[in-house]
């Protein structure tokens, strides 16, 4: 979440996707801020142009809205951002086995993670030894989540 907005306690949204809209159906999320996580109840969204502001039940100041800067939004499957095509939730790609273009099992992916040239993918080899590779079209082809799979075309990249 970015900065408090107004006098009223709302603060502003910044959305991963860019789509802001579904935002204006949630009435429960939990707050993730570090290692804490609670649930809040929305009292109010308004849509500004491209920015949703949001403010939460019992926040009604902007010294109250500001102590939820940089805290993560999380809530149900159901009111995520509607994917475009070769979009993935990073949830999704989670544990899905890595193979070669063989077929081979590589290892499976930890995590994924922003990088200032986009995402990238925390892949833990079956040796137990971890990389960071960009998550990429020259890297990775064949998503493919119902089997839990996807294909790395370049394995130079792991040594």
């Amino acid at each position: 979440m970015g900065s408090p907005f107004g006098l009223k306690g709302f603060v502003k949204i910044k959305s991963f996707s860019g789509e802001i809209s579904h935002f204006s159906r949630l009435k429960k999320v939990t707050l993730k801020q570090g290692s804490t996580e609670q649930s809040w109840d929305i009292a109010e969204t308004l849509s500004q142009g491209d920015t949703m502001l949001i403010r939460f039940a019992g926040v009604d100041s902007p010294e109250a809205a500001g102590a939820l800067k940089g805290a993560q939004i999380i809530a149900g499957r159901e009111f995520a951002a509607p994917l475009k095509e070769g979009e993935f939730y990073v949830e999704d790609l989670k544990e899905i086995d890595v193979l070669n273009k063989e077929g081979s099992v590589l290892g499976h992916i930890i995590n994924v993670m922003e990088g200032g040239g986009g995402d990238l993918v925390e892949l833990k080899l079956l040796s137990g030894l971890v990389r960071i590779v960009p998550f990429r079209n020259e890297f990775f082809g064949d998503v493919n989540l119902k089997e839990g799979k996807i294909v790395l075309l370049e394995t130079w990249i792991l040594e």
